[in-house]
């Protein structure tokens, strides 16, 4: 039996059961003299049942293809500042290179941007590895193989999440060569992902797609794993593209429907995005926000791409009322 989906269709329904018993009672009993405020905020629609029935945590996902340079590495530092200045909690990275490569160079990578309880998962043999960069333990990694290139695959890690379910956080770069090959790889990791994750865990499948749009026919494979319809992130002006002049839409974070309820607006500082960032330090303001990232980090020299962050509230324990 699967226990966490078991766990969370106890939740959901605990849940809409308090909150039918709130609302009939308000029905009932007219507008009370002096209504409490999470009951006038339900009655309003402000905000799920589950936000403060039960404890949630924030929850920060991040897809970054924004290494620079001329040995498509984190090695020159740009990217470094945008990681330290957003703080994830998981990170899908792309082109996961630093320095050497020795596993004391990476978890010094690791330890000296995130932090050195941050677990991490790197595929082995790859010319530009794909990865998977964690507050939360991994108890389960590996790789998928991408059938359309050779010099990296999918990077895939289960994380033991705050509460009773784990997240599937997969780290993918297509090709840039054809929409047709990237369609290919996303049928490819749908099926992954089918034989691999238990129904009721999360799945966010991060990183860059390298689409021309936001129609291409890979997203519509993907629409039947992860919630690909918008509102989509966006940096402070609206603009949701990600490639390096921002007129494409080539990095994504996608979740499925069970973590997507859970979706939440991106905070950072005194900024609110509704929908999630797209993270560009030249049009960031204040860019005190996201120190100790500088103004031209996202206009380095070869980083092509701009980070994309979206904020989950996951429930931890069951509905308690407040």
């Amino acid at each position: 039996m699967n226990w966490s989906f078991l766990r969370r269709s106890v939740v959901r329904f605990v849940s809409a059961c308090a909150s039918l018993t709130l609302v009939a009672s308000v029905a009932a009993c007219g507008q009370p003299e002096e209504e409490s405020s999470q009951a006038a905020l339900l009655r309003q629609g402000a905000f799920e049942p589950e936000f403060w029935l039960g404890t949630t945590q924030r929850l920060r996902l991040m897809a970054a293809n924004i290494s620079s340079g001329n040995k498509q590495s984190y090695d020159p530092g740009e990217g470094i500042r945008i990681f330290q200045g957003i703080k994830p909690d998981v990170v899908m990275i792309q082109e996961f290179n630093y320095l050497s490569n020795s596993s004391s160079d990476i978890r010094g990578f690791v330890d000296s941007t995130f932090g050195s309880s941050f677990a991490y998962y790197r595929e082995g043999g790859a010319q530009i590895p794909n990865g998977v960069i964690s507050r939360y333990p991994i108890v389960e990694s590996g790789e998928w193989d991408d059938g359309q290139v050779s010099n990296r695959d999918f990077a895939w890690a289960r994380i033991d999440l705050p509460g009773s379910i784990d997240l599937w956080a997969v780290s993918v770069h297509f090709l840039t060569s054809s929409s047709s090959k990237r369609k290919a790889e996303a049928s490819e990791l749908v099926g992954y992902v089918a034989s691999k994750v238990p129904a009721g865990d999360y799945v966010v499948i991060g990183g860059d797609f390298n689409t021309d749009n936001r129609s291409e026919a890979a997203l519509g494979a993907l629409s039947g794993t992860v919630v690909t319809s918008g509102p989509y992130p966006a940096d402070a002006t609206g603009n949701g593209n990600t490639n390096a002049s921002r007129a494409k839409p080539y990095d994504w974070v996608l979740v499925d429907d069970d973590l997507n309820a859970h979706k939440t607006a991106t905070v950072v500082g005194s900024s609110t995005f509704d929908s999630g960032l797209v993270v560009d330090t030249r049009r960031y303001s204040p860019l005190a926000e996201i120190s100790p990232a500088a103004l031209g980090d996202s206009g380095a020299t070869n980083m092509q791409h701009m980070a994309v962050v979206r904020d989950f509230l996951i429930p931890t324990d069951a509905p308690i009322a407040r």
